[in-house]
């Protein structure tokens, strides 16, 4: 059995055999695993299932930003700024390979935008204290240009210049499941809770099945925390008792539209940030990975789509606005990959429509039956969501007291400074691992390359023997980054990455759906 089949074969061996657990999160992304590594970390029995594949949701789909939150802070939540900050600083401590500082410039238009943005972001630097990145500093209009070569220049009157962070958010959510796994968690994707198990009518466990070979467990627990995002309804409706009324639901969807072009448009390393364009909404230009991108947008919508669709007036905002700050403006055609996230937004009593008056902060609930579900937040805090779950867990005595902080100075697997992610992927993103990637077969064997990175033969092994890829779209969706930077490219290597991949897992796997997935991210509505 190759390394890959036998690694999995031993998870799911602990899954089904393992009498009692501690904590069974359900949901693999930002939370979920957040929890599960936070648990692992206090010497908790932890088991975790994602019906998919890590971060495959709303985890993937980010702007890639670790931010404390300017636009918040606008909105006059400072414990959300200052909170969110705070784990800024963790997440790049402690996965600096994926996670790493990034320089902003706001570029001003009106004779006060500079004063008034200027001021705000000098309290933005007071709130994270040492924690800080670099100063805020005033700019020219020179010094917009020289940072941010081929912003619009007509109409500029200066700016300002402050610092946040970026990651790559699938990677990072790689790393989490595996930082787990090596504290002693079964992290196990493509494996769905189809089922709550119940004694005396407490949930004391999940049934979980295996999506490739359909076999199932039953996984009984002390604890069962509920962490599927923008799913976790579903999962509360399997809590409901028989005969209930159907519960309202938790989460109000907004959809978040995100435009990959070429970094001509803007080359250098800094991003661009215009906090209110015409519409009062935010728009951002984020070089990552040796692309832009170009986003956001904040959409109400009812369905919880795999893989929601932009609409056509989202598009239109964001390669309107984005002419009007740069140079030379993007059209419909240079986009390389259009991708749509769903954030889990908290719905209170009274709240609808308008997804900006929806709570950004996180929520943890408990039934009657004493379910745990988590859901809202954002990246930058998870780890500060996964405390507050725990907390919660232990108040209401579905597990033992144990002191918190295990994970505020963790290292991920294989960190170790790295090179700008402003920058092709590479081995640089493998961190201390790169070496142990260069003595895979096929180092040498790059099946596309951008610049001096690129993605090889052996990254397709290592996702599969070490990262629990399994299918084409774990490879080139998540960890690689492909589809998210070049659609069109990683449609054409489906099928060797399917040849590479199916040696791995010992079997023939079909690249089809994956090539149909990525004509979607090269299309426009």
């Amino acid at each position: 059995m190759k390394p890959a089949n036998e690694d999995r074969a031993r998870r799911w061996a602990r899954l089904s055999e393992t009498r009692d657990w501690d904590l069974v999160v359900v949901g693999g992304g930002a939370t979920g695993l957040g929890v599960a590594l936070d648990a692992a970390a206090r010497g908790f029995s932890v088991a975790l299932v994602e019906s998919h594949d890590f971060a495959q949701g709303t985890s993937s789909r980010a702007t890639k930003l670790v931010h404390g939150g300017v636009r918040y802070l606008a909105q006059g939540n400072v414990n959300l700024v200052r909170e969110a900050l705070h784990e800024r600083a963790a997440m790049l401590s402690n996965a600096p390979h994926v996670a790493q500082p990034l320089p902003f410039v706001m570029p001003g238009y009106h004779w006060w935008e500079r004063g008034f943005y200027g001021t705000g972001l000098k309290l933005y630097d007071a709130l994270a204290g040492a924690r800080g990145l670099g100063a805020t500093e005033w700019l020219g209009s020179g010094q917009v240009r020289t940072l941010l070569p081929g912003v619009q220049p007509r109409g500029l009157w200066g700016g300002v210049k402050y610092w946040d962070g970026q990651f790559d958010d699938a990677r990072y959510a790689v790393l989490l499941a595996r930082t787990a796994a090596a504290r002693g968690a079964v992290v196990l994707n493509h494996c769905a809770a189809v089922a709550l198990q119940r004694r005396d009518g407490r949930v004391h466990g999940v049934v979980v099945r295996d999506a490739e070979t359909g076999a199932e467990a039953t996984l009984s627990a002390r604890c069962v925390v509920n962490a599927a995002g923008v799913w976790v309804d579903t999962l509360r409706e399997l809590d409901r008792e028989a005969g209930a009324a159907p519960r309202k639901p938790l989460v109000a969807p907004s959809q978040g539209v995100h435009l990959v072009v070429d970094r001509r448009f803007l080359p250098g390393t800094h991003a661009l940030l215009v906090p209110k364009t015409a519409d009062g909404r935010v728009l951002f230009a984020v070089p990552w990975l040796g692309k832009l991108i170009l986003g956001t947008t904040d959409t109400p919508r009812e369905d919880l789509a795999r893989e929601p669709q932009p609409f056509p007036a989202e598009v239109d905002f964001i390669l309107r606005e984005s002419a009007r700050y740069l140079q030379q403006a993007p059209r419909r055609e240079d986009v390389r990959s259009v991708w749509v996230g769903l954030r889990p937004l908290v719905r209170h009593e009274g709240e609808a429509g308008d997804t900006k008056a929806l709570s950004r902060e996180h929520t943890v609930l408990v039934s009657p039956s004493g379910l745990v579900t988590v859901t809202g937040g954002k990246w930058t805090t998870y780890r500060a969501m996964a405390e507050d779950v725990l907390d919660r867990c232990m108040a209401q005595g579905l597990l033992p007291r144990r002191p918190a902080g295990a994970t505020a100075r963790l290292q991920l697997v294989g960190a170790a400074p790295g090179r700008s992610l402003t920058a092709p992927p590479g081995e640089h993103l493998y961190g201390s691992e790169a070496a142990a990637l260069r003595g895979l077969p096929g180092a040498e064997h790059w099946l596309w390359r951008d610049g001096d990175g690129g993605l090889s033969e052996a990254m397709v092994r290592f996702a599969a023997r070490h990262e629990a890829a399994r299918t084409v779209e774990d490879v080139l969706a998540r960890r690689s980054r492909l589809l998210f930077l070049d659609a069109a490219e990683a449609g054409r290597l489906a099928g060797v990455v399917a040849t590479i991949l199916g040696d791995e897992l010992e079997r023939e796997l079909d690249p089809a759906p994956f090539e149909a997935l990525a004509a979607r991210y090269t299309r426009l509505p």
